[in-house]
């Protein structure tokens, strides 16, 4: 048994780095990606896995540090285990550009709809319940969602009018 666990230990080992970084150092933030929501321009597989670079201002204990975050992630807790944070290698062609979520004080959006795609009648019975294919803000095509018409009507009158001039 000891010599199975030695060898695993041992190839555990190879790959292990312990990082350490000090203050004043450059880092980068690594971010997880929330499925089905847009937050730096691109969707699924293309968007950014990192954001910085960032300062390190100070360690906190052995595996945490404090970081100077942008202005766009003000909202963000600024202290990371050493996990979520890679060394920056500065390059002139490092040059990330993205566009901030409007986040509120308890860090939640608002999401408003942009665009009816569709229409259709869902009939059950004897009833026919009309319906509309709604795009909302920060959401793909494929994420657009089937609501009530009438409901849409009341709340949002402003995408019936353009719906009518393309009609």
């Amino acid at each position: 048994m000891r010599v199975a666990q030695s060898r695993q230990k041992s190839y555990a080992d190879n790959r292990r780095h312990e990082l350490e970084f000090e203050v004043g150092n450059r880092v980068v933030l690594r971010i997880a990606p929330m499925r089905g929501v847009m937050r730096f321009g691109k969707k699924g597989k293309l968007s950014p896995r990192y954001v910085g670079p960032c300062e390190i201002l100070d360690q906190i204990g052995p595996v945490a540090y404090r970081v100077a975050l942008p202005l766009a992630l003000s909202g963000v807790h600024n202290v990371f285990h050493v996990s979520m944070l890679r060394k920056y290698i500065p390059d002139p062609t490092h040059v990330i550009d993205y566009e901030p979520l409007p986040l509120q004080q308890n860090l939640t959006y608002t999401e408003e709809p942009i665009w009816i795609i569709e229409r259709k009648e869902q009939v059950i019975r004897k009833w026919s319940i009309p319906l509309v294919k709604v795009l909302s803000n920060n959401h793909t095509i494929s994420e657009a969602s089937w609501e009530l018409e009438e409901e849409m009507q009341v709340k949002y009158p402003q995408l019936f009018i353009n719906d009518l001039d393309n009609l």
